[in-house]
């Protein structure tokens, strides 16, 4: 199977040379992801919508790719403010329901001024996880 490339038409994927995510088999790497307003090429305001409008992004990635919230193993969390450590935690948690991932949150300096947030996720494709499900049971037959 080809690696293929998804982008979300941030004019920073052009700049730094990166994909929005990489899809390599039945893995899907989404890459660190902030909260732009894509349209209008800004960040929106606030860490509560930072986090919401990542997160979007994020989720659109995975559905290019095939998969969705559900299947995401492993999810980064970048902080640069400890305060906003309980709002984004929260966000996130509800967001992924129900995936219950690897989680890494770290405080730290971000790239981009008044960024609030940066998050990634790895995540294991839904149909081809089903798929290895059916080709094991038949095995076992």
């Amino acid at each position: 199977m080809a690696r293929r490339f998804i982008s979300s038409s941030s004019p920073w994927e052009k700049i730094a040379g990166y994909s929005r995510a990489v899809v390599e088999g039945r893995w899907v790497f989404v890459s660190g992801t902030m909260g732009f307003d894509l349209k209008k090429g800004k960040l929106v305001r606030g860490v509560r919508a930072q986090t919401e409008t990542a997160l979007d992004i994020i989720f659109r990635a995975l559905r290019s790719s095939g998969s969705g919230p559900e299947d995401v193993v492993r999810v980064r969390v970048y902080v640069p403010r400890r305060s906003d450590l309980r709002a984004v935690s929260e966000i996130v948690k509800r967001r992924l329901g129900s995936a219950r991932a690897a989680n890494t949150t770290v405080c730290s300096p971000l790239a981009v001024a008044g960024a609030r947030v940066e998050i990634e996720v790895t995540a294991v494709r839904k149909s081809l996880r089903r798929g290895a499900r059916i080709a094991r049971a038949r095995n076992r037959l």
